[in-house]
């Protein structure tokens, strides 16, 4: 077997090594200690709600808004 095939085995075990430790490193991490996920999340607004918008008129006014607008045409 050649030198380069032997790398690429331990350039993908390396690999694999980091895509199963990171997110069991972050889990850890904020999972064990709830300040820390606290003070991440506590920093950052997900959500931004608009203003309230004006509420449409209840039936009863269009109603009459109707009658209104019937009676000049």
């Amino acid at each position: 077997m050649s030198s380069v095939g032997t790398s690429k085995g331990i350039l993908e075990i390396a690999k694999f090594g980091v895509y199963v430790a990171v997110p069991i490193v972050l889990m850890y991490t904020f999972a064990n200690n709830s300040t820390n996920i606290k003070r991440f999340m506590g920093d950052h607004s997900y959500v931004v709600y608009l203003k309230e918008a004006p509420r449409p008129p209840s039936p009863e006014e269009l109603r009459e808004m109707a009658k209104l607008i019937s009676v000049f045409y």
